[in-house]
């Protein structure tokens, strides 16, 4: 894979990706009014958005603000589907492309073959081993403070600038990347978002692997662990770690950051993971009945049809069924 981006804006605009990437986007929303019309049309939509791309006029449309209150309350900010088939393109095309072979094998947010359940699986594993050449280790535990609303702006775009030497898609990145409000923050509804979410913080994953030399690191997201032998070893990392974050990316850790013995286990991926158990936590629980909750009442308001709203419930199945959660998935698994 080439080191930076030349010469591929062209080759991968074509009316065929566009359209893939609207069929993408309209995945679980064929009920949305927006997605109805623009299905009525959608190859005249798909014309004009392709002449839109190639001639550099195309614009970011603004935001619709809602909050959700599961897990918890969060700011979301939805663009106009137009908006979202682009996001889906450019993330297609370029970001999953060009980006994701640079990441560390032990980051699994939204990458394929990744995930949760690799994530907690291969955690455990490490923890196994740590037992066996340690005995006894310890944990530090890291998570950054309202991370999607702290990422700086003009940080993520020097570090996108470092890859991408193409104008068209440089400046396309910028009309996303500064499509909303304020110097810090990307949209949490954005398709976007999560890949610029893992470009940004792979600064402190190789920062971390590749000059500090710490062998057992994982994240996911902006939640990260790494195992080490002693104590004092932990805490050096850790104001290293808090000096880089401060100073390269502007970011902070929250309280939650923690060390502690490794007996004690991990809360990492939704799991309280030890050598010898995966068990959901009670938050994980909480969470997901909440979110079928959500989903019945869509179904019912008939935003979502049960055939798509199944889809999500098999999802979070699979989350689950590393852990002793038997019962939770037979009052979970149907939407009527």
């Amino acid at each position: 894979m080439a080191k930076t981006i030349r010469h591929e804006f062209d080759k991968y605009l074509t009316y065929d990706n566009l359209m893939k990437a609207h069929l993408l986007s309209r995945k679980g929303k064929n009920c949305k009014k927006e997605v109805i019309l623009f299905n009525l049309k959608q190859e005249e939509y798909i014309r004009w958005l392709y002449e839109q791309l190639k001639n550099g006029t195309y614009k970011h449309g603004g935001y619709r603000v809602f909050y959700i209150q599961y897990p918890k309350r969060r700011k979301i900010e939805a663009s106009r589907y137009m908006d979202r088939i682009v996001h889906r393109w450019i993330v297609d095309s370029f970001l999953n492309r060009y980006f994701v072979n640079q990441f560390i094998n032990t980051s699994y947010a939204c990458i394929k073959n990744r995930g949760m359940h690799k994530a907690s699986m291969d955690v455990q594993k490490t923890m196994k081993h740590c037992k066996r050449i340690w005995q006894n280790y310890y944990i530090l535990k890291m998570d950054i403070r309202k991370y999607f609303q702290n990422i700086d702006k003009d940080i993520l775009m020097n570090i996108l600038k470092r890859k991408v030497k193409e104008e068209k898609l440089v400046k396309l990145l910028e009309k996303i990347v500064y499509s909303n409000s304020g110097k810090k923050g990307l949209p949490i509804g954005n398709y976007t978002s999560q890949i610029f979410a893992n470009i940004y913080l792979n600064e402190i994953d190789q920062y971390i692997k590749h000059e500090l030399k710490v062998k057992y690191y994982f994240r996911y997201m902006d939640d990260s662990i790494l195992f080490v032998k002693t104590k004092k070893e932990a805490i050096e990392l850790l104001e290293k770690i808090k000096n880089y974050l401060k100073i390269k990316l502007e970011l902070e850790l929250n309280d939650k950051t923690k060390i502690f013995k490794s007996n004690q286990g991990v809360n990492f991926c939704g799991y309280k993971i030890n050598e010898y158990r995966l068990k959901l936590r009670d938050r994980g629980k909480k969470a997901i009945k909440q979110k079928v909750r959500y989903l019945k009442e869509e179904v019912q308001k008939g935003n979502m049809s049960s055939k798509e709203a199944s889809r999500f419930i098999c999802g979070h199945l699979g989350y689950m069924k590393y852990a002793n959660t038997r019962n939770l998935e037979e009052k979970l698994f149907y939407i009527n």
